[in-house]
């Protein structure tokens, strides 16, 4: 078979890896530096989508927009194109995928659901969007008895092809407007995973988020909404399922009340496939959250640095600014993703923010935002994060919180959220 990977990432190489031993490869990306296996075709450069109608197969990478391929070559190439995700999807022998989808949480829920999995002592690989590439994990030699959990970005959703039998629908709110053309396309890529549903499969949805609902809304699966029972829940601060309690919500170590929104979602997954109380209560009450997720780095001389890099939009910061009442110092700023700041700006004034550093480009645009609803307590923070640390702890005092949550991309003053909350944790392990 003729196929072309297009956009050669780290789900681009899998794809290779894939591949590679029985077909004939091209790899096409803007690129014309990209270091490349030998001997192997490629199609470089400002005109790496074009001609691709030639191919038997085109195996997108996430970043590459389905459109970016049809606008490029004829309308029919659609029924070429799939995915690292689609490939995997046809070929895994378990039919035991947990897909996992929805704005932020994503991580949190999908580790939290392999952590009980593996506590209840199935055997489970955890993939997708969270770091190991789909086709990557059936070097595993997976079972037909096994269970696999995806986490899975619109990236991945918006051209899904194939069913799986428990998808998860978190929270729903605006991002990534800068690849979508709208909001409602957004949506649709999301609500794309649960159209391929069957009669036999079970839909998980957030009951209090109408674009979550929304999303599921065509699913054909037996749908269970979380948050409210028949799913998980909280009431009077324990976790309930079932009518059984779990434990209390004191117990849990994760921070933010957001976090309770993905414990239920987990436990509610979870549930469809074992009702073990004690492995729930053990892995709920020991999980502490994943790296640049509202993530303690150090508390010095009284004042608590919490890195939530991963926060990069509006919303994310809104929820991080609500997870506690301390007064806060919080980092706001970025690449633009094409995000409305103004309820961020309506939060600062509400949720006991003491001052606003900013950075990067969109600095001018949030402070606007702060000017309108009547915040002057800004300052812009430094082109470097130890300079931009050393500022912020100028400010504070014994009982604040110095919180990194920029609501915005990362990309131009750092390579990735990874790279960025590397960095403040660097800078405020060097005040100690």
């Amino acid at each position: 078979m003729n196929i072309a990977i297009i956009g050669y990432g780290e789900q681009g190489r899998s794809a290779y890896d894939f591949f590679k031993n029985k077909n004939q490869i091209t790899i096409c990306d803007q690129n014309i530096n990209l270091k490349l296996p030998e001997n192997v075709s490629s199609q470089l450069g400002k005109n790496y989508l074009s001609g691709l109608d030639k191919f038997d197969l085109l195996i997108r990478s996430p970043i590459i927009h389905p459109n970016q391929i049809i606008n490029n070559n004829s309308p029919e190439i659609i029924n070429k194109i799939s995915s690292n995700t689609n490939e995997f999807l046809k070929t895994c022998p378990t039919k035991n995928i947990i897909a996992v989808t929805g704005t932020k949480g994503k991580g949190t829920t999908s580790t939290l659901i392999t952590k009980l999995l593996k506590e209840d002592n199935k055997k489970v690989y955890l993939g997708g969007n969270i770091g190991t590439p789909p086709l990557d994990l059936l070097r595993n030699n997976i079972k037909n008895n096994d269970w696999v959990v995806l986490e899975l970005a619109n990236f991945q959703t918006i051209d899904i092809k194939y069913p799986v039998h428990i998808a998860v629908c978190l929270m729903v709110v605006s991002e990534h407007l800068n690849w979508h053309t709208n909001l409602q396309e957004y949506l649709d890529s999301k609500k794309q995973l649960f159209d391929q549903q069957r009669d036999d499969d079970i839909t998980i949805y957030y009951s209090l988020n109408n674009n979550s609902k929304y999303i599921v809304s065509t699913s054909k699966a037996h749908k269970i909404p979380y948050y409210k029972s028949p799913g998980a829940y909280i009431k009077d601060n324990n976790v309930i399922i079932d009518n059984q309690t779990i434990c209390s919500t004191k117990s849990i170590k994760l921070i933010g009340k957001h976090n309770l929104q993905n414990i239920c979602a987990a436990i509610t997954t979870f549930w469809q496939i074992s009702k073990n109380i004690e492995t729930i209560r053990k892995v709920i009450t020991t999980f502490k959250g994943l790296e640049h997720r509202l993530e303690l780095v150090k508390e010095i001389n009284g004042v608590q640095y919490i890195n939530d890099s991963f926060g990069t939009t509006p919303e994310t910061s809104i929820v991080a600014l609500e997870s506690f009442n301390q007064p806060k110092i919080i980092i706001l700023g970025g690449s633009d993703k094409g995000a409305d700041y103004s309820k961020l700006a309506r939060t600062i004034t509400t949720t006991n923010v003491k001052k606003v550093v900013l950075i990067g480009q969109q600095a001018a645009k949030i402070k606007e935002n702060l000017q309108k609803v009547n915040f002057t307590n800004y300052i812009y923070g430094g082109s470097s994060m130890p300079e931009i640390i050393k500022n912020a702890n100028k400010l504070s005092l014994p009982g604040d919180i110095v919180l990194l949550s920029t609501a915005c991309a990362s990309f131009d003053m750092f390579e990735n959220y990874i790279d960025r909350g590397n960095q403040f944790k660097k800078a405020v392990l060097s005040l100690a």
